[in-house]
Parts: structure tokens; C-alpha cells; sequence
């Protein structure tokens, strides 16, 4: 299942802005430079967040629901179930393992669920902050592993930890990878744990989840391709 993403699928963009009017002119500007699109909390405080999804779906593009469902495990496999028949592609649970049974046991069709494992916003510090006695990479290590149990089609986690997923025999488990920044693109943000697309594929990562350095480009559609060309370039490398 791995093998079979085609390299153009593998970038995602993270359709972060405030309305679904921002989000067709950006997506209209990338053209096919992009053909997978995250869709995230922002967007879903807005009126057009489905009509948005469905434009998406018609334009033949695939999408990616990231609300993080977080729930009795009744109410999340009910959304779930909700997302799958709009169409999605991939959509996530941030949860126990009850949460992540109910969501992988109410997907169908093309929907695969990701459990959410450590946010790559969080370092060593917040971690301790938020009461974990482990390492980063112990707790997504434990978490992708109960997510596998628990019929989870994947998981997002940061590229950093991904090799040592590979490492311990995960290979059929989807990793979505965001935090990814171009070499010449690592300011300051509030992504702690980031690599760029060219290490992330070489640590097992299948898709590549970008936002910022394609929508704040001064030629976003030029940025997109450009990380399409750094993509296709570590797969043949691999």
C-alpha cells in the first residue's frame, strides 16, 4: 500500500487560511503543482468548510480532514463514518485506544484513519510539562504501535521518529509527516521537530505535509514545485 503512492501524492499542503474564498484562489494558483490538501481546524470555524471539501473532490484533487477527533468513542466513530462518506482520503483521531478502535472500525471506502501521536510543536520540555516520563520518540513508538492495534490505517508524527518506527517493523503503517521545511526555509516557528523533505523521505515518511513555506512564498506555486522536485528526487535516490 506504501509503495503504491504516487510520488506527485505525496506532498500535501496544509490549506491553513481563514475562509474557503483564500483557499480556492491559493489552491487555484498551485494548480497541479498539488494534488493533496489538508484541510485543518481554521478552515473548519469557517461557513465553507464542506462546500470546500466537495470542490476539492470535483477538481479530482484528494483531501485530508485534519480535525483530530477527540471523543467518547460513540461520537468519534460517528464523525468518522460522517467524513468517509463525504469522500475524504485521510482523517485523524487524537485519542485513547477505545477512540481509535471506534474510528478505525467506522471508516469506509477510500478513508484512512491516522492516530495522532506527538505534535511537532511539543519538544522534550513540553513533554515534561504535560506529565510524559519518556522520551519523544518512546511515546510515538508506543503510541504507533497501539494505533496499528487498534486497525489505524497510519499515523502522523515528525520525521525524526519515523526511522526508528521503520526501525522496529512498522512498515505497513501510513506515516504523514508534517513539520517539513525546505533546507533554506528553517526560521523560527512553532514547529520544534522539523527536517526537510529529502531527510523525511529517506527516514520512511509517505507523505509530507507543508503549509507555510509554499503559502508565504513569494511564488507559491514555484515553492510547490520545487519541494515535488526535492520529493521525486529522494525516491529515486532511496
Amino acid at each position: 500500500m506504501r509503495a503504491e503512492i504516487p510520488a506527485t501524492e505525496r506532498l500535501i499542503f496544509a490549506l491553513d487560511l481563514p475562509n474557503a474564498a483564500a483557499a480556492r484562489r491559493m489552491v487555484e494558483t498551485l494548480g497541479d503543482t498539488v494534488q493533496f490538501y489538508k484541510l485543518g481546524l481554521e478552515l473548519a470555524m469557517s461557513d465553507d468548510y464542506w462546500r470546500l471539501v466537495d470542490w476539492l473532490l470535483a477538481e479530482g484533487k484528494k483531501v485530508f480532514c485534519d480535525l483530530k477527533f477527540f471523543d467518547i468513542p460513540a461520537t468519534t466513530g460517528r464523525a468518522v463514518r460522517q467524513v468517509a462518506e463525504r469522500g475524504v482520503h485521510l482523517c485523524t483521531v487524537h485519542g485513547n485506544q477505545a477512540m481509535m478502535e471506534a474510528a478505525a472500525q467506522a471508516k469506509t471506502g477510500a478513508l484512512k484513519v491516522l492516530a495522532v501521536t506527538a505534535l511537532t510543536s511539543l519538544d522534550r520540555g513540553d513533554l515534561d510539562d504535560l506529565g510524559f516520563n519518556c522520551d519523544v520518540s518512546e511515546l510515538v513508538l508506543s503510541r504507533a504501535k497501539r494505533a496499528l492495534a487498534a486497525g489505524c490505517d497510519g499515523i502522523v508524527s515528525a520525521g525524526l521518529e519515523v526511522q526508528a518506527l521503520r526501525a522496529a517493523g512498522l512498515d505497513d503503517l501510513v506515516a504523514v509527516t508534517p513539520g517539513i521545511r525546505p533546507v533554506d526555509n528553517r526560521g523560527s516557528d512553532d514547529q520544534k521537530r522539523v527536517l526537510s523533505p529529502a531527510e523525511a523521505i529517506r527516514n520512511g515518511s509517505d507523505y509530507l505535509v507543508v503549509g507555510r513555506p509554499i503559502r508565504d512564498a513569494a511564488d507559491p506555486r514555484a515553492a510547490a514545485a520545487a519541494l515535488q522536485v526535492e520529493i521525486a528526487q529522494a525516491l529515486g535516490a532511496g
